[in-house]
C-alpha cells in the first residue's frame, strides 16, 4: 500500500491468538505498566518494533481514503486483466481464484517449462515474478503492487 515491504498492516478477528502464539514473558522484561496497553512485542519474535507506522500514517494522509481505494481498485482491475489475458491463450491456466492484486497462473504443461518461463521473464529485468508449488504443481505468481503498473 504505497509502503515498503517491511510496514505493512494486519487485522486481526482475534489478536489473542496471536498474542498467545508469541508471548514471551521471562522475569527480566516483567515491569510495572503491563497491561496498561497492548504489549506489542507479543505480536511479533523480536522483542523490539521499528518505528514503520509513520511512513503508513503519511501514505493515509498524502492520499486520503478516496485515492487509496482508486489505488487498490486499479491493482484489481490490473489483475483482472491478466487474468483474461491468461484465459484468452490456450497456453495459460489461472490456478487459483484472483484475490485481490494476486494472479497464480502457469503454462499448461510440466513443471520443468513453468520453472523456464520463470527464469527467463526474471532475466529480463522488466517484471519480477515469484514462484510457488502446491500439491507438486509449479505455478507463478503476479503480484500488482507498484505504483508505476501500467496496463500497457
Amino acid at each position: 500500500m504505497l509502503v515498503n515491504f517491511d510496514c505493512s498492516a494486519m487485522w486481526l478477528k482475534q489478536p489473542r491468538w496471536i498474542v498467545d502464539a508469541f508471548n514471551v514473558d521471562p522475569l527480566y522484561l516483567k515491569h510495572d505498566q503491563q497491561g496498561s496497553a497492548p504489549d506489542y512485542r507479543h505480536w511479533q519474535i523480536p522483542l523490539g518494533r521499528r518505528f514503520r507506522a509513520l511512513k503508513l500514517w503519511f501514505v493515509l494522509r498524502l492520499y486520503g481514503v478516496e485515492n487509496l481505494q482508486k489505488h487498490i481498485r486499479k491493482h484489481i482491475a490490473l489483475a483482472h486483466l491478466f487474468e483474461k489475458l491468461c484465459l484468452a491463450d490456450d497456453r495459460f491456466e489461472i490456478f487459483e481464484e484472483v484475490t485481490m492484486g494476486l494472479v497464480c497462473f502457469r503454462l499448461k504443461g510440466s513443471n520443468e517449462v513453468n520453472e523456464e518461463l520463470l527464469r527467463r521473464i526474471n532475466g529480463r529485468g522488466k517484471i519480477h515474478l515469484v514462484p510457488s508449488k502446491i500439491d507438486d504443481v509449479y505455478f507463478l505468481r503476479l503480484a500488482v503492487c507498484s505504483r508505476f503498473t501500467e496496463d500497457s
